[in-house]
């Protein structure tokens, strides 16, 4: 269906054939519904692989070769603050680390035995004579990474022009938008706005020399991020000041330039999940719906909703994962009871699956899974349940209508209401509930949120956050979405269909203005990463238990670059960035070009050798 879509692009009443072709898959879904016919689930591109085989991250990381010395001050509030965030980012990129806290320890080690250095330190002055000592090392050809704005004190005086600053003050500036350079990043070519500006960045100015890749606003603004060589080695800098989860993927591909080849796993994937779909028909504030329809909330997702969001899969390929919900009941006691209405259910959850689609659960009700100790005040409207049994019987029977419903039908992921779950909830679900292998809920902190890492857990269940979600994708998903392309080239996006109910969540703008704001972001994403996998949600989290696994070992001469994989499966993937010569033929894997030097590597062996061609001097 989507190619014959795709193929009528140039058609002239293009728009009536897409609007025809949905109904033609509605009738199709109406009569096999009619005829007794159930779905036959399709293959899907990447399978789950078995938990008792999968190698965690938390497992992998602890073989890697130190390659990293880390520097840090444990007595600074921000330097503690870049460490969380970089702690992840180094297990995410398989980076081996050691870490000196300058505030304790006794010595920094032999900068020699390392590949690169990483200062997480915004004043300088405790390394002392010791800068000296960096300093040469990266003349001799280290690389060095300075991860936050440095503050101006004599240190930093020492050591400004061999980073690349010929002049500067003791003023910062305020960072309210980064322009990044489309050579550098994926989306990159354009300004991200900056949520929360603050005076994060040391106003200097650069020679001529230095490589900018992002400054402040435009392509003229203030640096923020820049290489300047040294000697035989290089010094990176980052001077937008900002340590937080959102921003991982500037600092991931900031470190990615220090050497000559810069290498890390990706997950490769992107989802889109609809959240309570299919439910019963969602209760909320019409208002809006009757303003510019006139329709009931029951005919306007059938009629209008629906149809349009079968046209937006077709257009950009994507394959929605929904998650059933059963009722919006607030009984929290384990009595149940039986959903009798059930044909709005098979009706678009069979359309979801013809699609191409996969469906996956959400609740028996949305009451989150939480028992009496969890006190939800006045922040979120819900009930906590009465005993760990009255929790169980709501997952059975949810499970017991899932397969009820649509017998035949997998179903693997858990979508945890308003992304609420319990300590106890989700021991409950690893021990009872084997069906459950995936739980999809939010990366970013929020009230009482699950809040997860691209990660297998210690007990086999895949965690797989939510990036952004909505039809208004703000200044901060849009900032967050573009740093997880360069952190984990991924993308999960929820929507809920009762947005269109709900004034936080635009209803006031109607359908139409939302509708466009979800084109354009499907536009963007597109452009950016053209090469990401469009997947369901299964699919994503057997791609999350390949990456978390593997890890790697790089050689490079002048004529190669050699990865040889550990704890590789089947498939993985990884960003390369060339920074000293050009690619040629690949053995074990191919390249694709994603922009500027950077390239995506998909490995089909465990060891794979890149041909390296050195400019001549």
């Amino acid at each position: 269906m989507a190619r014959l879509i795709h193929s009528l692009k140039t058609f002239p009443f293009k728009s009536m054939l897409v609007i025809l072709s949905v109904f033609m898959m509605i009738a199709v879904v109406l009569f096999a519904e009619r005829s007794g016919i159930h779905y036959t689930e399709k293959n899907r591109q990447i399978n789950y692989l078995d938990k008792n085989e999968v190698v965690t991250e938390k497992t992998a990381v602890k073989t890697l070769k130190k390659t990293c010395l880390v520097l840090r001050n444990s007595g600074d509030v921000s330097s503690n603050q870049a460490w969380e965030q970089f702690q992840q980012i180094f297990n995410d990129m398989k980076i081996g680390t050691d870490v000196v806290d300058v505030q304790t320890a006794s010595g920094i080690p032999d900068y020699h035995n390392y590949e690169t250095v990483v200062v997480l330190l915004s004043d300088i002055s405790p390394l002392k004579e010791n800068l000296v000592n960096l300093c040469e090392w990266v003349s001799d050809g280290g690389n060095v990474l300075f991860a936050m704005t440095l503050q101006k004190t004599a240190y930093t005086s020492m050591i400004e022009q061999k980073i690349g600053i010929i002049s500067s003050g003791y003023d910062n500036s305020v960072v309210d938008s980064i322009y990044f350079d489309s050579d550098f990043m994926l989306g990159g070519g354009e300004s991200y706005a900056i949520t929360d500006a603050f005076e994060s960045a040391w106003s200097v100015q650069v020679s001529e020399k230095a490589k900018v890749y992002a400054r402040i606003k435009d392509k003229n603004g203030q640096p923020l991020i820049w290489e300047n060589s040294y000697g035989k080695g290089k010094f990176v800098v980052d001077n937008f000041g900002l340590y937080e989860k959102a921003v991982r993927g500037f600092y991931a591909a900031s470190y990615s330039l220090l050497t000559d080849v810069g290498v890390y796993p990706v997950i490769n994937g992107s989802v889109f999940y609809l959240d309570d779909f299919p439910s019963p028909v969602p209760s909320g504030d019409g208002t809006y719906v009757k303003r510019d329809y006139d329709m009931s909330i029951k005919d306007f997702y059938a009629n209008i909703w629906w149809p349009d969001m079968l046209e937006i899969a077709s257009d950009y390929n994507i394959h929605y994962t929904g998650v059933i919900i059963e009722n919006y009941e607030d009984e929290t006691n384990g009595k149940i009871e039986k959903q009798t209405d059930t044909s709005r259910f098979q009706y678009f959850g069979n359309m979801l699956l013809h699609q191409g689609g996969e469906l996956g659960y959400h609740g028996y009700n949305h009451q989150p899974l939480s028992l009496s100790n969890t006190d939800y005040g006045d922040v979120l409207p819900y009930n906590t349940w009465k005993s760990e049994d009255a929790m169980k019987n709501a997952v059975n029977e949810l499970l017991r209508f899932g397969n009820e419903m649509f017998p035949g039908v997998t179903m693997s992921v858990y979508v945890p209401p308003s992304n609420v779950l319990s300590e106890e909830g989700r021991k409950m679900l690893a021990k009872d509930f084997p069906e459950i292998k995936t739980i999809a809920s939010n990366y970013f902190q929020g009230d009482f949120a699950y809040v997860q890492e691209f990660e297998v857990a210690e007990d086999g269940i895949v965690e797989q956050p939510r990036i952004t979600s909505g039809a208004i994708v703000d200044d901060y998903m849009k900032m967050a979405a573009l740093s997880e392309l360069n952190m984990h080239f991924v993308n999960t996006h929820f929507l809920h269909p009762d947005d269109l109910l709900d004034e936080d969540r635009g209803a006031k703008l109607g359908w139409e203005k939302l509708k466009a704001n979800l084109n354009n972001y499907m536009e963007w994403l597109d452009e950016s990463a053209p090469s990401l996998r469009k997947m369901t949600g299964s699919e994503l989290s057997g791609a999350i238990q390949r990456y978390g696994a593997v890890t790697f070992t790089k050689e490079v001469t002048e004529k190669e670059i050699r990865l040889t994989l550990e704890n590789f499966y089947d498939k993985a993937y990884f960003m390369v960035r060339i920074n000293e010569g050009t690619p040629g033929n690949v053995s074990g894997g191919a390249l694709t070009h994603l922009t500027g030097n950077l390239y995506l590597l998909e490995a089909d062996e465990a060891t794979v050798t890149i041909e390296r061609q050195l400019e001549k001097e």
